[in-house]
């Protein structure tokens, strides 16, 4: 299914078949689908900082979703938009729940632990760090472009917007990306 970090084409219409198989209760499809789709879509639901714990998580709930929509699902529609647009609904919702829930921990008096700074001057940044800064939609999308490797087409209908939007949106990452690492320093200034 990857190749180099993109989706390879020639296996979306297999894709597709294993969809209207797993739509016919036909269990091999359904497996074959599972592990297929799964480790693109862990990488999704683990690339926004701090969500990679509640990866599986919320890999197990979208395929419940899944499950349970399956029968929306219309054969020669992108299945991997359809997809995708699940697997924002999951995240959106996670993070929410996560919210609310330290919102109360808050609230009560419980003070969340403050991660250890491991970065050091020496390293150069990981895509993790980079896209933390970014405003969640392009954080959103960078991970669905670079991660998971789908085309501006396939982002658009995963996140009901237009390919312009997009193709904007990710000209706005870029130039956000560009600026913080001109402003970083690197080791030798440090010293």
């Amino acid at each position: 299914m990857q190749t180099g970090g993109r989706s390879n084409a020639s296996s979306r219409p297999k894709l597709q078949q294993l969809m209207i198989g797993y739509q016919k209760a036909d269990a091999v499809a359904t497996t074959a689908l599972v592990e297929l789709l799964s480790p693109q879509l862990y990488r999704f639901f683990a690339a926004p900082p701090g969500s990679g714990s509640y990866a599986d998580d919320m890999l197990q709930e979208l395929w419940l979703h899944i499950h349970k929509a399956r029968r929306t699902y219309r054969a020669g529609e992108p299945l991997i938009a359809w997809v995708y647009a699940i697997a924002r609904h999951v995240r959106m919702d996670n993070h929410r729940r996560r919210h609310r829930i330290a919102m109360r921990q808050l609230a009560a008096g419980v003070l969340p632990e403050v991660p250890p700074e491991d970065h050091k001057p020496d390293e150069l940044l990981s895509f993790d760090a980079l896209v933390a800064a970014l405003p969640e939609s392009q954080r959103e999308l960078m991970v669905l472009l670079k991660v998971n490797g789908l085309s501006f087409g396939e982002i658009a209908r995963a996140t009901a917007s237009t390919v312009r939007v997009v193709k904007q949106k990710t000209h706005r990452a870029y130039r956000r990306l560009r600026d913080l690492l001109q402003q970083t320093p690197t080791a030798g200034e440090l010293r």
